[in-house]
């Protein structure tokens, strides 16, 4: 009986989360009696401890309700009454943020004034995302409907992947992208950011990456440094990624020297699995990336770093007279054991610059630490296999 009290209950929330048309649904609602009236009066109180967040996400309130009522809405309590809408954060948030980083938050409305509490500024953006989509005209007017809500989410990374790499987005088209993801709570933005397709990102080390890897399309360090500040604004976190050592023609395109086979190469205009792969015979692969990495790595201060690590085809391996050598004289089995030998150098590499490596599936070989996160693009049999195996998994769904 208590299980089925316990389905009826959720089945209960989701039907009243689907009627007051929130997403994504909170845990708990409870329904009130009565409307708080969203007028020219409105006004918002802020409490606790200041974050520029807060600050910036309740102009943005302002003004998306200013759009969607028509009513030139202030949020300056002129008349002396009490708040229409208080707000308080009750901690300071992290200054980079993290995983699992507490983003749950209360909001109590009632006919005269609705009541925002959370413990930090990640709970109060996804609060007022909250209010905002509870907002709806009525008989007379705009308003809220009175209720109270207690949520957590019930994933800690949310994310949405971004492949500017086989088709370029603009800045502006990236900045709306992280407006969307704000107003439906998603908090991590997966920026794929090379492949074979194009290489997007300015390097001052290997400036060669982004003018022969890119047709001209590609994001400055300004840009990068903006939307990295674009998406903290609205609690989202950026984790990059470049692909490697297959997906790589972009990178070769520039610097052909890092190739399994002699080039030249160029930018890939078809899709698919293709031939290019970098060279994890040499030492001076490593050093590049090395390098690399170390650029990189103060652009995107979220701990985590993204290596691809997938569809290797092999090709190039087996026919390169040096790697087939190399594979017999290290005691390598076959081109699996060559690309973990190549994911442990990697791991090293990413760790010696303050982050924790990321992949797609087919990184996943237990001679790797425990550390990493695998990221499953196949479906639920490899999110199973690395948990298995001990590792933290994430599931991609197309």
């Amino acid at each position: 009986m208590k299980c089925a009290a316990l389905i009826a209950f959720g089945i209960a929330a989701v039907a009243q989360g689907q009627e007051l048309g929130l997403m994504p649904m909170p845990k708990k609602i409870q329904m009130g009696e009565g409307l708080l009236p969203i007028d020219a009066g409105f006004s918002i109180e802020t409490r606790g401890v200041e974050d520029a967040r807060v600050t910036h996400a309740i102009e943005r309130l302002q003004g998306r309700l200013s759009q969607a009522t028509g009513i030139p809405l202030n949020f300056a309590n002129r008349s002396g009454k009490p708040a229409a809408l208080v707000v308080e954060s009750q901690h300071a948030g992290a200054a980079v943020q993290k995983l699992g980083e507490d983003e749950s938050y209360t909001l109590e409305i009632s006919p005269t004034q609705a009541r925002l509490t959370a413990p930090n500024a990640l709970g109060i953006l996804r609060g007022l995302e909250t209010f905002l989509q509870l907002v709806h005209s009525s008989s007379n007017g705009f308003a809220a409907p009175a209720l109270s809500i207690s949520d957590s989410p019930r994933f800690p990374w949310r994310g949405l992947h971004m492949d500017v790499s086989r088709h370029f987005m603009p800045l502006d088209i990236v900045l709306r992208n992280l407006d969307a993801m704000a107003a439906v709570k998603l908090n991590v933005f997966h920026w794929h950011l090379s492949d074979d397709q194009g290489f997007r990102v300015e390097s001052k080390r290997y400036p060669k990456l982004h003018e022969r890897g890119s047709d001209g399309q590609y994001y400055t360090q300004d840009q990068i440094r903006q939307v990295v500040a674009y998406a903290r604004d609205r609690g989202i976190r950026v984790v990059p990624e470049f692909d490697v050592p297959a997906h790589s023609a972009a990178w070769l395109a520039g610097y052909p020297e890092l190739g399994s086979v002699p080039g030249p190469y160029q930018i890939e205009r078809t899709w698919g699995i293709l031939e290019p792969t970098m060279d994890p015979t040499k030492e001076s692969t490593y050093t590049f990336l090395d390098n690399f990495i170390g650029e990189m790595a103060p652009l995107f201060p979220d701990d985590f770093f993204h290596i691809g690590g997938d569809e290797v085809n092999g090709k190039q391996w087996n026919t390169s007279a040096h790697i087939v050598a190399y594979k017999q004289r290290e005691g390598l089995a076959n081109n699996d054991a060559l690309q973990a030998q190549f994911n442990r150098r990697m791991q090293a590499i990413v760790r010696k610059h303050g982050k924790r490596m990321e992949g797609w599936d087919e990184i996943l070989n237990p001679d790797l630490q425990r550390n990493i996160v695998i990221q499953s693009w196949r479906g639920l049999k490899s999110l199973a296999e690395a948990a298995r195996l001990g590792y933290s998994g994430l599931l991609s769904t197309p």
